[in-house]
């Protein structure tokens, strides 16, 4: 346990890569891609803080990786064509 400042390391915590680190479970709404609407600018891609915006290649519509996908919606309110929408969970 961590009681005060000079507790904590000084390298980061985690003792494996974040993309080995499920972290989709979080979430409670998720983005869903219209591709009708979508003109492949990438902005989703370029702003998700989670690295969660898959383009295999240039051209191709981005995919969500709902593994690691937390539900912020940074990829929606950056859409320039409102192609992504924030759908809640079903559980």
């Amino acid at each position: 346990m961590y009681r005060t400042l000079k507790d904590l390391p000084s390298e980061p915590v985690a003792e494996q890569n974040t993309e080995d680190i499920i972290t989709g479970t979080w979430r409670s709404i998720r983005p869903v891609v219209n591709e009708d609407k979508c003109i492949r600018c990438y902005m989703c891609w370029k702003y998700c803080p989670d690295m969660s915006i898959i383009v295999r290649k240039e051209g191709d519509y981005p995919t969500v990786d709902l593994d690691h996908c937390k539900g912020c919606g940074i990829c929606s309110n950056e859409c320039p064509r409102n192609a992504i929408k924030m759908q809640r969970e079903v559980l």
